[in-house]
């Protein structure tokens, strides 16, 4: 059974695709989709919200940004092109300049995205299954604390030439969390999936046997990773270069052990004291998505009646990468051509940085 692919816009449902690229990422903030039709059952103009679905299952809610047309001796074509309605956010940039302090992040994305069009403000998801740290708990890696997102913070004002994706991620990031949108079009304040059974598996034998991996590819890169994050605080209205040790109000330093020599990376931000510590981490754990990626080609869009997902863990079974593990899936792409039907899968690690 081949899959099925659809754009509706307006009501309005398209189904003919001379070829299409549907990409999903975790790390990337506007996910983008590139669809050419040869005979465009209707008129498609920039500026509509579309969805696009895949076997029946919505993967995309988005805006179309730019519609080409082509045509020789042999056809004409229509090229649609557009990002998820994260693309909004990462074009929209905030007009009034106010003082944030003591706002949590659930007021502020309120506030930033009240005029932004096509966006539900209240259908947003604040995940409480992070780990965190509260002023007088201990940090622990089993049990969460409920609330941690809402937390007032201490950054100060927002200031001409920042974006609204750019303020709500950073807001995030002080918070140890990630910012990215769901295929229904709902926004995200969490954390990646760190554990819990696969739903899809990947394999390359050599002897052949169940074999569906069709290529595969593996990064290793220590260029943008270092030995250790520290984050320094500051109190508000304060500079230091580091030789005033008064000023500093929070350190916070995370190690990377399996980094192979010394390092450092040094970054300060202004905001409260819980701060430091969370966005050490998210920055370490960044770096690690950044120096190990497994990428592979496999046929179609599902796997045993579930499309390929991102936010999903992957068992792996790779003779050939020498690979029995499981990974996270943060990237996804579904791609049409000549060649055929395929998708495309990024994975990383999934842990948390203790």
């Amino acid at each position: 059974m081949s899959d099925k692919v659809a754009l509706l816009v307006d009501g309005k449902k398209i189904e003919h695709f001379e070829s299409y690229s549907i990409e999903a990422d975790i790390y990337t903030a506007d996910d983008a989709f590139s669809l050419e039709l040869a005979n465009p059952e209707i008129e498609i103009t920039p500026g509509k919200k579309c969805e696009l679905y895949v076997n029946d299952t919505l993967e995309l809610t988005g805006i179309i940004d730019r519609v080409t047309r082509t045509y020789d001796k042999a056809k004409s074509t229509v090229r649609v092109e557009g990002r998820d309605l994260m693309g909004l956010l990462v074009d929209s940039y905030c007009e009034r300049f106010f003082d944030v302090q003591g706002k949590t992040v659930k007021q502020l994305a309120e506030t930033l995205l009240a005029d932004i069009p096509f966006i539900n403000r209240k259908n947003i998801v604040y995940q409480e299954n992070f780990v965190g740290k509260l002023k007088g708990k201990k940090k622990t890696v089993t049990q969460p604390i409920t609330g941690f997102v809402d937390t007032p913070q201490k950054i100060s004002r927002i200031e001409p030439g920042m974006t609204v994706f750019e303020v709500l991620k950073n807001y995030a990031a002080s918070r140890g969390l990630m910012f990215w949108a769901m295929p229904n079009g709902t926004f995200v304040f969490g954390r990646p999936k760190a554990g819990g059974e696969p739903l899809f598996s990947l394999t390359c034998l050599k002897s052949g046997v169940g074999n569906n991996i069709l290529d595969g590819e593996q990064i290793e890169d220590i260029s943008k990773r270092y030995s250790k994050v520290i984050v320094i605080g500051q109190g508000q209205g304060h500079e230091t270069d580091g030789s005033d040790a008064t000023k500093v109000n929070s350190k916070a330093i995370k190690n990377d052990t399996t980094f192979p020599f010394r390092k450092p990376y040094v970054t300060k931000m202004t905001n409260d004291s819980q701060s430091p510590a969370l966005h050490a981490r998210l920055l370490l754990e960044k770096q690690r998505h950044d120096g190990f990626q497994l990428r592979y080609k496999v046929p179609r869009h599902s796997q045993d009646g579930k499309n390929w997902a991102i936010n999903e863990l992957c068992q792996i079974r790779d003779e050939v990468l020498n690979i029995n593990r499981s990974y996270l899936i943060f990237g996804r792409t579904f791609e049409l051509s000549k060649q055929g039907c395929f998708t495309r899968l990024k994975l990383g690690e999934p842990g948390l940085v203790e």
